[in-house]
């Protein structure tokens, strides 16, 4: 499930512990529940954000086996992050640098796939309510969509590839499309249903944000 709330103690120790979770991450056999806890630290601490932005950073620059299981993690790690937060403007034309680095130096790598993957996601994040949930940081270290069931009434359940950029609106507007509604007088939107209540959700809101709070 994702992370409780959490207490946390001053910035410069929660960045030792972060410090010590991207060490950790290296030798990780299960990485996921581990990238979660430090995004879901960034997000409550957003001071952070752009020291585990540079940390990433100087792991993935000179690694020492260049490809490896250690540093695809960090790789992986940093495509969430891009997928969730904005770092501040210089440290952003850092990153931009040290992806079209890795791409000059490696060409056609996995390196380079995960740098082109994350310089697009950066073009479209502008924060989310909720860390990435477990399924959709499986999904991005596969740099790949995810597939979300919307259920319409008086039609078959839709099954809807949705990015972490995904809109509840470009969803809606997808359905009406697909069901021949175009041309209808309705209006149309994606509902939220849980045991305890049913509520519109806003057209600008993030499918991927509904989904963790699901899971």
């Amino acid at each position: 499930t994702a992370p409780g709330p959490r207490s946390y103690t001053t910035l410069r120790d929660e960045a030792v512990k972060l410090f010590n979770s991207l060490q950790q991450l290296e030798s990780e056999r299960d990485p996921v529940p581990l990238m979660q806890g430090v995004l879901q630290t960034c997000l409550d601490l957003p001071p952070l954000v752009d020291e585990i932005y540079c940390q990433l950073v100087k792991q993935t620059t000179e690694p020492p086996a260049p490809g490896g299981q250690g540093d695809l993690h960090y790789w992986q790690l940093l495509t969430c992050m891009s997928c969730t937060f904005l770092p501040s403007p210089p440290v952003l034309c850092f990153l931009r640098f040290h992806l079209d680095r890795t791409e000059n130096r490696f060409p056609a790598s996995e390196m380079a796939k995960y740098a082109c993957f994350i310089r697009e996601a950066l073009g479209k994040t502008k924060g989310r309510e909720c860390v990435p949930s477990l399924e959709e940081i499986l999904v991005l270290m596969q740099r790949q969509e995810m597939i979300c069931t919307v259920h319409c009434p008086g039609a078959p359940a839709c099954s809807v590839a949705i990015s972490s950029h995904t809109t509840a609106e470009e969803v809606a507007q997808e359905l009406v499309s697909r069901l021949g509604l175009s041309q209808s007088p309705n209006l149309f939107a994606l509902y939220e249903q849980s045991r305890r209540r049913e509520q519109p959700v806003g057209s600008a809101t993030l499918l991927a944000d509904v989904l963790t709070r699901f899971e």
